[in-house]
This record gives structure tokens, C-alpha cells and sequence, in this order.
């Protein structure tokens, strides 16, 4: 006999990321590459951090550690299509971050209404 496992909601729409990123209470994190932003720019206030500098640069111990995340709470990620920043979400988690969320991609932002900003 095989068992399902409950689906339990979790982690936070792209809306919602963009109501709390509006009101301040939110870190919001882009991990894709520099070509990608150069071509589409991101999410207007977050913060640039690719997936493959991720660990360094989330790492307090690092000297390359973005001092943004020393205080934050909430921490929302997107990348292109939400494959990236599912594998942030899972990184950060591990490292001791807990509120750590994937709102999928800045499309997904856009839709919900979030501002762009070209770099």
C-alpha cells in the first residue's frame, strides 16, 4: 500500500513578495547570472546574488557576505523560471536562514504587479 503524503501549502506567492517588498519588510534576492539582469534588469530593491556566489556571499563568516542579510527576516528568491531560486531556497535553509522563500521568476513578479529596475 502506498501512502500520499498531505500537501501542505507553503512558501508565499509572488504578489504576496511584492506587497511586503512595497512596505519594506522583505529581502527579495535575484540569483541569476550578470547577462541575464544586463538583459532584463530585476526586481526593483533586490538584491543581486547569483546562485553560484550564493554560499559566500549569504555565509556571515565570508568576507564577501552582503551585509543586507545580517538583520533580515523575510527573504523571497526568483531567478528565470523558479529552478534556480528553488535551489537557493533549499541553500539558504540550510545555512540557517528560515523565512526563505521562492516566489519562481521575475515574470512572476511582473505579473504581480512588481516594478522592474534596469542595472
Amino acid at each position: 500500500m502506498f501512502f500520499q503524503r498531505k500537501q501542505t501549502p507553503r512558501g508565499m506567492s509572488a504578489s504576496e513578495a511584492v506587497a511586503q517588498a512595497a512596505n519594506g519588510s522583505i529581502t527579495v534576492i535575484d540569483v541569476r547570472e550578470h547577462g541575464e539582469l544586463a538583459g532584463s534588469g530585476k526586481a526593483q530593491g533586490a538584491i543581486h546574488i547569483p546562485l553560484m556566489r550564493l554560499r559566500d556571499m549569504a555565509d556571515p563568516r565570508h568576507p564577501d557576505f552582503v551585509i543586507d542579510l545580517k538583520e533580515c527576516g523575510t527573504i523571497a528568491v526568483y531567478c528565470a523560471s523558479g529552478a534556480r531560486s528553488h535551489n537557493a531556497e533549499m541553500l539558504l535553509r540550510q545555512m540557517g536562514y528560515d523565512d526563505v522563500h521562492n516566489i519562481g521568476g521575475l515574470a512572476h513578479w511582473v505579473q504581480a504587479g512588481g516594478a522592474v529596475e534596469r542595472v
